[in-house]
């Protein structure tokens, strides 16, 4: 404001052409910056060398027993011949998105433990965040089609092989692919487009959105009104459809006039609602309704469960609950001894 206000007080031609080359320079000086930040870093979980050396220990083994977790099952729903029923074939495409969700977390925040801290690009902080909303988006679609398939399987059982034919299983799941991959690429592609002035010191263990939202100097309020409206399809309307099929099916099972009935019912459901209510329970408390007064530490906690444990909790829920998975292990480990 002072060097405009000196332009506009020059009384010839020498001093408006002095003030106006200041009010220049001053402006690439301010615009070089604005735009000096280019990386930004990661703090991670702070705190002496020993915890920080048990916590990474704890996450690679976290970490191989949720890839090798996955790949069975994986594995074993494209071997076994019991395996080949819709509800399985969803599971194994839920194994695929844990496995793409831990592999984008766990190897950074393990660099981050062990150097106390890391470095990160702003397109290596965009492709993390951008591979991280594909695999939490593909999540949510994936629960709600598995749903569906309990709500079809119990509510109406006669019509259960018309309904859900191996066509339309593979349609839902290459359309629910297709639309994750095209609408995670949104936040990746508006938030360099911001300006980040500094500081660059992102107090999480991932280059998470709102971290990066409080970070900027520029106007969010767009990116926050598209946050907002993907929260919608991605979020919102996904958890009521299993809310509603949910109902439904209890409603049926509580029909069941047999003890034996009911429970045979309720335990063919049962591992996918305890997965929906860990996932939407840690997804919601952090984005949709995070507590005020949340301090930073509760709130990667909650983050450590949706991005680590989740995905080490579902096969073992889906295998330890399953007599299908079980047999087909068993079976397997016997066809490799013969």
């Amino acid at each position: 404001m002072y060097l405009l206000y000196m332009v506009s007080e020059c009384s010839n031609e020498l001093d408006y052409a002095y003030w106006k080359s200041e009010i220049s320079i001053f402006a690439r000086y301010s615009e070089n910056n604005l735009t000096a930040v280019k990386e930004f870093f990661l703090l991670g979980f702070q705190g002496s060398k020993f915890l920080r050396v048990f916590l990474f220990f704890l996450f690679l083994v976290i970490y191989c027993g949720t890839i090798c977790g996955n790949l069975l099952i994986i594995t074993l729903v494209s071997t076994s011949k019991i395996l080949h029923t819709p509800m399985y074939f969803f599971i194994s495409q839920l194994s695929f998105s844990d496995i793409l969700l831990t592999t984008d977390i766990v190897p950074n925040l393990l660099h981050i433990l062990l150097r106390n801290g890391k470095k990160i690009t702003l397109i290596g902080c965009m492709t993390q965040l951008y591979f991280f909303c594909v695999a939490e988006s593909s999540e949510c679609f994936l629960l709600t089609l598995m749903s569906y398939d309990r709500f079809v399987a119990i509510c109406n059982p006669l019509r259960y092989t018309t309904i859900m034919t191996s066509a339309l299983c593979r349609k839902c799941i290459v359309i629910c692919w297709l639309v994750v991959f095209t609408i995670s690429l949104t936040d990746s592609v508006t938030i360099p487009m911001f300006t980040f002035c500094g500081p660059n010191i992102i107090d999480h263990f991932f280059c998470d959105l709102i971290p990066l939202i409080e970070l900027s100097c520029s106007d969010t309020l767009i990116l926050q009104i598209e946050v907002f409206v993907l929260v919608v399809p991605l979020v919102i309307t996904p958890s009521i459809i299993i809310v509603i099929s949910y109902a439904k099916i209890i409603a049926d099972i509580l029909k069941i006039p047999s003890t034996t009935g009911r429970q045979k019912a309720f335990s063919t459901c049962s591992s996918h609602l305890i997965v929906v209510s860990i996932f939407y329970w840690t997804i919601f408390s952090v984005y949709v309704f995070p507590k005020k007064g949340e301090t930073l530490t509760i709130s990667k906690v909650i983050s450590l469960l949706y991005t680590v444990f989740t995905p080490l909790i579902n096969p073992i829920i889906y295998s330890l609950r399953n007599k299908d998975i079980r047999k087909a292990v068993q079976e397997t480990i016997h066809k490799r001894m013969l």
